[in-house]
């Protein structure tokens, strides 16, 4: 380890692991049947159970690791309105009033967010900061504006551009040239708002079983036959839950899900004053970038915490944790002295039309792809496709009627990952010279 770089308490887990451990798996034995089984405890997991369980369905959630282990717990913590293609990009594939509806949901996705909070008075630390998405060239904050100006205005939500002559009041940094400020984005603390839902699941009657993999599905007319690592067991409805983490259980998900590594670093405490410089408004911030970034202040705003893409297969946080500085340096180059206290990674699951998917597959429900927009999409989705498990007409979404794609020439690894970031790298690079 390199002790320049790290403190002396240095821990290779989540920052929000800190004040929220992972739960206590306890002694649940898997029982023989379910009105609902649900493969995967993050967000989409729980927000589904939640809802079958509201209407009365024996529902049993069980996962390979702890409860919420993956992404739910190890994401930035930035909440956002979530649909990545843009109006334009998706009139031009469905029609301008699908378009629309599509990018309504993304809305509704945020504002579902906030809903459960404050209904379930879960203390995760979520407010409406609003995010600074910042322009890296003069031509990308054209980009910018023209996405505004392209944009419905009962979907841009009061966005507004800010210049580079104005930008300090959003960033203590000249590495941009100016952005757009989204003023009713929000950050959480992800691990806290996850054991909010993971507490409500089971209040609602719930059963949660940890460290119980799932290994095969077969079905019939008796239902789906999910034999795990604790026993086989019958249910009426399974859902996969499963996202970044999709495995060869579901094939044909699998095929069509891209896990790419998300990483993060936490610095230590910050000399007072310093925070309030670099993020005054407290604002989460990405950029237009094409290997993304995404950054913020934690939530008792004395640290940073700095995410991003910097490499395909690594997995050992002290080796990302140094390309993740040296991007931070880029931004904020106070920093310099400033040791990096936690450093983790988790998987986000990509898709390749950059949208997620819900719907069923030969019976078995699922709903994932939220490409790194998963607190909402997920929450929303998952929501979602538990009412579709119980025929519920409220489960209805805008992207019903999307077909799902895959690639045939893609079974186990993502292959084509190293190139496209390469020449992505290579672009950014370009730009920003």
């Amino acid at each position: 380890m390199n002790h320049d770089l790290f403190t002396p308490d240095f821990k290779s887990t989540p920052y929000w692991w800190e004040r929220t451990p992972r739960p206590d798996p306890g002694e649940n034995g898997l029982p023989g049947n379910a009105d609902v089984l649900i493969i995967g405890s993050g967000y989409t997991g729980l927000s589904a159970a939640i809802e079958t369980t509201k209407r009365d369905r024996h529902t049993v959630v069980i996962d390979a690791q702890d409860a919420g282990w993956g992404c739910s717990s190890r994401n930035g913590g930035q909440v956002s309105t979530s649909i990545k293609p843009t109006f334009g990009e998706l009139k031009s594939k469905y029609g301008a009033d699908a378009a629309l509806a599509i990018l309504t949901e993304g809305n509704n996705a945020l504002n579902w967010v906030e809903s459960v909070v404050n209904e379930n008075r879960i203390d995760c630390d979520f407010h409406r900061t609003g995010r600074f998405y910042g322009a890296h060239s003069p031509a990308a904050l054209d980009m910018l504006r023209k996405k505004i100006e392209d944009t419905p205005r009962q979907l841009n939500h009061d966005a507004y551009i800010v210049e580079r002559d104005q930008q300090y009041s959003e960033i203590g940094s000249d590495f941009y040239h100016g952005g757009i400020v989204h003023p009713y984005h929000a950050s959480i603390d992800p691990g806290r708002y996850h054991q909010g839902l993971l507490d409500n699941a089971k209040a609602r009657g719930a059963q949660i079983i940890s460290h119980c993999e799932a290994k095969h599905i077969s079905s019939d007319r008796d239902g789906h036959r999910v034999k795990t690592s604790k026993g086989t067991i019958l249910a009426k409805q399974v859902i996969v839950a499963t996202s970044g983490y999709t495995t060869g259980l579901t094939p044909w998900q699998r095929r069509r899900i891209i896990p790419i590594g998300s990483y993060i670093i936490a610095t230590e405490p910050l000399p007072n004053g310093l925070p309030e410089r670099l993020i005054p408004k407290a604002r989460v911030i990405t950029d237009t970038l094409k290997v993304i970034v995404y950054y913020r202040l934690c939530p008792q705003r004395q640290r940073i915490l700095f995410g991003g893409r910097v490499s395909i297969t690594e997995t050992n946080p002290e080796t990302s944790a140094p390309k993740l500085r040296k991007l931070m340096l880029q931004r904020f180059p106070e920093l310099e002295s400033v040791k990096i206290s936690h450093s983790w990674m988790g998987l986000v699951g990509y898709t390749f039309d950059a949208m997620p998917h819900i719907g069923a597959r030969n019976d078995i429900h699922y709903s994932m792809g939220y490409c790194g927009s998963g607190i909402s999409l997920a929450s929303y989705y998952g929501m979602k496709a538990g009412l579709k498990a119980v025929g519920d007409p409220e489960g209805k979404t805008a992207i019903d009627h999307l077909a799902f794609p895959g690639r045939l020439w893609y079974r186990r690894k993502p292959w084509f990952l190293a190139p496209t970031i390469f020449y992505y790298r290579w672009r950014d690079n370009r730009k920003t010279a």
